[in-house]
């Protein structure tokens, strides 16, 4: 008879389980936790502080959606005048839009209403930010290349939905800001040739402004958008698990697996706390910093214009590019072409988005990588043009969104506006190419750097004389190495390589087989 082991803790009969060990079992005899679902849970997920902007932005679409929702029981999607007889005192007996009003009652009549929608307003601009650094993320590590194009394009597109998104419920409150921003949205449909007045129409169903334009960005807003947002943003998060997430070079990482923390308790449990920092940020910033402050606009009128304000960040560039375009228009067969329109808001940013969602199978074309799959990320400056393109782009994106306060900033600085105007407008020419040469320049002496610490090792501040009579300064092998860093000296520089690329190429594809005649 073998002894039993002391630290071996006896059976107990079935009725003495736990509640956890029974709970668990109930479940998992009606749903596939433990064996469908353990491969899942084992996921491996890397851990570096630059793989979690895309989750502050899915949380951040999950404060938007719980606070839109509340919203949506006090607003009022109607055109229809009303006057105003509530608690703000400066616009009693002022005409203005039932959506005004209703904007003004959940401000200051809803308990808790302003809290919630300065809320909404600022997880509309922390997600769109979040988009925006989880894309350059992405550029600046190649983590687009093979086999990753299709969840680029779905990036790509989540953000160009999430700037028309967040236009959409700007406009809502029909306020004098809003309304001036829909004016001059109107104004670009029109500068489209031939088909710009039928564009006007269909939009406004009428004149400008007509009663049926909130009620139409209205079901966008709640309805059709962040649908497609929700189903995209699926689909992307299927896509991460089904391929894998890429990570930083280090030892025992290959493109054949993933070291990380798993998805659960590890990586869950790191999520869920960024979740409630996401919702306790945002609603400090909510209940202390104020945003969109509607009633002191007025409600929207044609013959007036709101002066030293300025739309979301987001929508900057547009405004900034409008105003450095000379006043250049063309007469053809008696119908007038408005360059300084069609040219800012209309060609630039279908050229912005034409370019962001054919990059990467450009560059995969050119630098002959498009046959290799590609799990670990580069580091920025082993990629000096795809570094010095992003730099330049975000220079050209800074010019654009400083142009757009031009007035604020003559009047803050006492400058000439006019005079600001040229320099912007030549700034937006010489900058970013200023930008990609610079960049570029430090990509490559950067590398060199490092190579020369891996090869020579680092200092250690020792100075010994030689049998000949000179003096060398002691080196030591380096022994930290940041996230990506190699540990051996990468490829030389593309001047020094007889092909003048960088990184390296894919093997040449396979020939193919020769067919039985």
């Amino acid at each position: 008879m073998r002894a039993q082991r002391r630290d071996a803790a006896p059976p107990r009969p079935d009725g003495e389980r736990g509640r956890g060990e029974w709970l668990a079992d109930t479940v998992d005899a009606r749903l596939p936790v433990t064996d469908g679902a353990g491969r899942l849970l084992r996921k491996a997920f890397p851990h570096h502080w630059s793989f979690f902007l895309g989750e502050l932005a899915l949380y951040s679409l999950v404060v938007l959606v719980l606070t839109g929702v509340w919203l949506t029981l006090f607003f009022k999607p109607e055109m229809r005048e009303v006057v105003y007889d509530g608690r703000y005192v400066p616009l009693r007996g002022v005409r203005m839009s039932a959506a005004f009003e209703s904007t003004l009652n959940i401000s200051f009549d809803v308990r808790g209403g302003l809290l919630i929608r300065q809320i909404h307003h600022w997880a509309a601009l922390v997600f769109v930010a979040a988009i925006g650094a989880h894309l350059l993320r992405i550029f600046f590590t190649g983590a687009f290349r093979r086999p990753r194009e299709l969840n680029w394009v779905i990036g790509v597109t989540l953000f160009l939905l999430s700037l028309a998104e967040g236009f959409a419920g700007y406009s809502l409150p029909d306020d004098l800001l809003s309304g001036t921003g829909l004016r001059i949205a109107q104004g670009i449909m029109l500068s489209i040739p031939v088909v710009g007045t039928y564009l006007g129409m269909f939009a406004f169903g009428a004149q400008f402004p007509g009663e049926d334009l909130v009620p139409r960005l209205y079901g966008l807003h709640i309805l059709l958008l962040p649908g497609v947002l929700i189903a995209l943003v699926t689909v992307h998060l299927i896509l991460v698990f089904h391929l894998k997430h890429t990570q930083w070079r280090g030892p025992g990482r290959t493109h054949r697996n993933v070291v990380g923390k798993p998805l659960f308790p590890h990586f869950a449990a790191t999520s869920a706390g960024l979740s409630v920092i996401v919702l306790g940020v945002l609603s400090l910033l909510g209940g202390l910093a104020q945003i969109n402050p509607v009633w002191t606009y007025g409600p929207y009128r044609p013959d007036q214009a709101s002066t030293g304000s300025q739309p979301d960040w987001y929508v900057g560039f547009l405004e900034g590019a409008l105003r450095l375009v000379p006043p250049w228009e063309t007469a053809v067969a008696g119908h007038t072409i408005m360059w300084n329109v069609l040219l800012p808001a209309v060609v630039l940013p279908a050229l912005l988005f034409l370019v962001l969602y054919a990059y990467p199978f450009v560059e995969q074309r050119l630098t002959g990588e498009r046959h290799e799959e590609h799990h670990l990320c580069d580091r920025p400056r082993e990629r000096p043009v795809r570094t010095g393109l992003g730099v330049a782009g975000l220079t050209c994106y800074g010019v654009l969104l400083l142009a757009g306060g031009n007035d604020v900033v003559a009047q803050t600085f006492r400058i000439s506006l006019n005079t600001l105007t040229w320099v912007l407008r030549v700034a937006l020419v010489v900058a970013p190419v200023l930008a990609f040469m610079l960049t570029r320049r430090l990509c490559h002496a950067l590398l060199a750097s490092e190579r020369e610490r891996l090869e020579e090792g680092v200092g250690t501040g020792e100075v010994r004389q030689t049998v000949e009579g000179g003096y060398e300064s002691g080196r030591r092998p380096v022994e930290e190495f940041r996230p990506g860093a190699p540990r051996r000296p990468v490829s030389p520089p593309a001047d020094q390589r007889p092909d003048g690329r960088t990184g390296t190429p894919a093997p040449a594809p396979p020939a193919p087989a020769r067919r039985p005649r």
